[in-house]
């Protein structure tokens, strides 16, 4: 069995995403960044398919996104205050890594697991950032998720798709807690 890390469990029973919007300079540089992604990649993957990769967005990427989403609002008919917001998510940011969705062919592996391993990586390099002393913050928005947007923004396949947008910058501003689940509420135990 694998030697017990108290410190490791206390950072995942306290760990707290910071909001997108609260980070700020400096951000990871490239050296920095790079254990983080290797953490990610650390996820579950059924099969070893590698269904995702990733996508590094660094400042002048996310201003060249921000300045495609008026367009796609537009066409998916968008109020002008979501095109704001939706706009700022990309245009506010420092650095951000694009998870993407990238399904492989496998008669042993579903789609839906290969789906959840991506979801994984996000989780994991959220917490790989948080962990490092980065404010992390995990999105995702309706441009990212229009089929046109991605593959213009992003360079995304037909069979691809944005699991995440892992903001990662210093803290601004330290955000307060918030409720969590009442473990009780949501827990069943079945012995036989």
């Amino acid at each position: 069995m694998p030697q017990p890390n108290q410190a490791a469990l206390e950072f995942l029973q306290t760990r707290r995403s910071r909001p997108a919007k609260t980070l700020i300079l400096p951000v990871p540089d490239r050296a920095a960044l790079r254990p983080l992604l290797i953490a990610a990649a650390r996820s579950p993957d059924h099969g070893k398919l590698e269904p995702w990769r990733m996508i590094v967005l660094e400042r002048a990427a996310l201003l060249r996104l921000a300045g495609l989403v008026p367009s796609v609002g537009a066409r998916l008919g968008k109020g002008p205050e979501d095109i704001a917001k939706q706009v700022s998510q990309f245009a506010d940011a420092h650095l951000a890594v694009a998870v993407i969705e990238s399904p492989k062919p496998s008669e042993k592996i579903p789609a839906i697991e290969q789906m959840y391993s991506a979801a994984c990586v996000c989780l994991g390099l959220l917490n790989a950032a948080l962990a490092a002393g980065w404010g992390a913050n995990w999105l995702t928005g309706w441009a990212s998720q229009d089929r046109d947007f991605a593959g213009a923004a992003l360079g995304l396949a037909e069979h691809e798709r944005v699991a995440g947008l892992i903001h990662i910058g210093s803290e601004g501003v330290a955000p307060p807690e918030r409720p969590r689940p009442d473990i009780d509420a949501i827990t069943t135990w079945v012995s036989e």
